[in-house]
């Protein structure tokens, strides 16, 4: 399908899932709220996977299984595959999508290199494929209508910015957040949360340095990044495999204070304003509600369908919100910042 035969907007997009892991079965359920997006069919490398996958799916039309990821890219009824297999196996997926003429949305971090991140980029470019890396969290209406008040300066300067992500992770050493093989560690699976907000708030970082926890098998199991921003803000940001994090946010500016009640699914943002109180001493005013300009689908993995949806039916090839371009700097500040603390991937 060419870009101008994309430029339907009445059309229903049909949406392929890739793996049956848990972060498949979430964003299959938020498809299923998004208006003229379903779910035509789900693969798996068992056939009993994919057919438990879709006796389950509770959406529009009907989602049909597939043994192979061979056999649900070439299913025509799939227009865009969400790729939802391991990080190591991500360029892998997304090439077999691309080759069969499928757009692909694809989870974060695209990759576990710079290197596949580029390959797969150009990929999408060969082929004249949408590609979009699922992050969610710049799709968000409260994180956007927070970006675009803090750029516009409603909120005065920032001066320092904290986002923390963790959650103690029990499982088998084969599972994906802790195989060195599949691409698992704190930074790559969380620690690309709090760097993608700092991204969106403050720009894009002028220096970075971590310190971390690495574990016997050469993962991070546990990381702290400080990072230097345009205009002279700071940041620090933390990842964990290990504890459980507030999951806050916040931004301090000259003018006040900006909470996050949880970054990662944020309900509501608050802005406090600060001036001088009785004594002349700066003191907080009425914290203000930062809402966004549209409702929250789900928990906002609906609104990440939702963007794949407008893009496509714009002939879109990559997301204003999500550039090709942003993707590949985070992929290269989260290599460097891995390299530096001892943790690469093949």
């Amino acid at each position: 399908m060419s870009a101008d035969e994309d430029r339907d907007p009445a059309r229903t997009i049909g949406w392929g899932i890739l793996a049956t892991g848990k972060i498949a079965r979430k964003v299959a359920a938020e498809v299923a709220l998004v208006p003229g997006a379903e779910v035509a069919a789900v693969g798996s490398r068992a056939a009993a996977s994919a057919e438990a996958f879709a006796a389950a799916y509770d959406g529009p039309g009907a989602c049909t299984p597939y043994g192979s990821y061979e056999a649900l890219v070439a299913d025509p009824a799939v227009e865009v595959v969400y790729v939802a297999s391991p990080h190591a196996l991500h360029l892998e997926h997304a090439r077999l999508a691309f080759e069969a003429g499928k757009h692909v949305l694809c989870e974060k971090p695209v990759t576990v290199t710079v290197a596949d991140a580029e390959a797969m980029v150009a990929l999408a470019r060969e082929h004249d494929r949408f590609l979009m890396e699922a992050m969610w969290t710049a799709t968000h209406p409260v994180v956007r209508a927070l970006a675009r008040d803090l750029w516009a300066g409603r909120f005065g300067t920032p001066s320092h910015l904290h986002a923390e992500l963790g959650f103690v992770v029990d499982a088998d050493p084969t599972d994906r957040l802790l195989d060195p093989a599949l691409g698992a560690g704190a930074m790559l699976d969380m620690g690309i949360y709090p760097l993608t907000f700092a991204h969106l708030l403050l720009g894009e970082a002028e220096q970075l340095a971590a310190t971390a926890r690495v574990s016997a098998t050469g993962i991070d199991a546990d990381i702290a990044v400080t990072g230097r921003y345009p205009g002279g803000a700071l940041a620090t940001m933390t990842a964990s495999l290990t504890s459980h994090s507030s999951r806050q946010a916040f931004v301090a500016t000259d003018s006040g204070r900006i909470e996050v009640d949880d970054f990662h699914h944020p309900t509501r943002a608050t802005w406090t304003p600060y001036a001088a109180g009785p004594d002349g001493r700066p003191a907080p005013g009425a914290p203000e509600p930062i809402e966004g300009d549209e409702p929250v689908i789900g928990t906002g993995y609906g609104n990440e369908v939702a963007e794949v949806g407008r893009c496509l039916r714009e002939g879109l090839r990559e997301s204003p919100l999500v550039p090709h371009a942003q993707t590949l700097v985070l992929m290269r500040q989260m290599e460097a910042v891995l390299a530096s603390v001892g943790v690469t991937y093949a």
